[in-house]
């Protein structure tokens, strides 16, 4: 029988490339979600009954042995941008990493793959950061072998940081940023799949590694790039990290108000937080490297999902010929 892998968060942005991948390689996949009848998608991932969906709640003991019962490898890939409801930073990216580290080293799973972030500081003012720097300690005290993945920004198609900036540029001549000094290196979706799919296999040794892309750039020049991707042109204003303080707050409270009902996925003063810090590969850190893995460049994957944001969406080339063709 296929050895079995547990994906907690399987159903997620980078969880679906993991499982996919994972499927590939023959094994059994269990993706453990919150809302397992949204995450149908995932089943045509390898054949009948070898991708399956389930319910798992990260926040109970039960629910999560339950979810890696009899498997072979765990991965987590839960986390949360954005506080909602129970699901806090500390509830999810402490706790929650704890709980699954803890109950599969109980169980005799023999690899855990823990998908954590850049930036990660039990020092930091941010809330994100040093819950993330909690969950690592806490993943790495009950399962020293455990491999640690950290990402920067993530890229692809499903992503929230490209797609939300190109989504903004539909309201207004202006592009409002916090934070556009603040270098990144993004790193694609499918180059973290195969990092964590190393991880499971055996065949990246324990331990945490750095994820970055080919690529360093501002925020703010990143945001170049993606304009000249979608083929608007905008006016992009670097708004104090003050102003971007008190937007976060007011966005926050309209959450608080409403009880949730308005979420806000916009900005949080946490978020604003982070932007004071580049989130780029430490030097010496091992990474793609290590895993003997050539990063994707950006140049070669935004084409293929940005375009729905051009003027003219998917006939934007058809239009570019056809005005190339009235100028000769």
């Amino acid at each position: 029988m296929s050895k079995l892998v547990t994906i907690f968060g399987g159903s997620g942005f980078v969880g679906r490339y993991i499982a996919r991948r994972m499927a590939k390689e023959g094994w059994r996949v269990r993706v453990a979600v919150r809302r397992p009848n949204e995450a149908i998608f995932v089943r045509p991932y390898g054949v009948v009954g070898q991708v399956e969906p389930i319910l798992a709640n990260i926040r109970d003991d039960a629910s999560v042995s339950a979810a890696m019962a009899g498997a072979d490898a765990v991965v987590n890939c839960v986390g949360v941008l954005t506080e909602r409801g129970k699901n806090s930073f500390e509830a999810v990216q402490t706790e929650g990493a704890e709980r699954i580290a803890r109950i599969a080293a109980q169980s005799g799973v023999s690899s855990l793959v823990h998908l954590s972030a850049l930036g990660t500081d039990a020092e930091s003012d941010s809330d994100y950061a040093r819950t993330k720097a909690a969950g690592e300690a806490a993943v790495q005290e009950h399962f020293p072998n455990a491999v640690i993945l950290r990402p920067s920004v993530v890229f692809g198609p499903e992503d929230e940081f490209f797609n939300r900036f190109a989504k903004m540029t539909r309201f207004g001549p202006v592009l409002p940023i916090v934070g556009g000094t603040s270098l990144f290196q993004p790193v694609y979706v499918d180059d973290v799949a195969q990092a964590a799919v190393a991880g499971v296999l055996g065949s990246a040794p324990a331990g945490v590694y750095e994820l970055g892309g080919p690529d360093v750039a501002s925020l703010r020049d990143l945001m170049h790039k993606m304009l000249g991707v979608i083929r608007r042109r905008r006016l992009i204003v670097n708004l104090p990290f003050w102003v971007g303080s008190i937007m976060g707050f007011c966005l926050g409270a309209v959450q608080s108000v409403t009880l949730g009902l308005i979420h806000n996925g916009m900005l949080t003063r946490d978020q604003v937080r982070q932007l004071r810090k580049d989130n780029v590969v430490s030097e010496g850190a091992k990474g793609f490297a290590d895993l003997g893995i050539a990063p994707t460049d950006m140049d070669a994957v935004l084409d293929e999902y940005m375009w729905p944001y051009r003027p003219g969406g998917q006939y934007s080339v058809l239009q570019d010929s056809a005005a190339n063709l009235r100028n000769t």
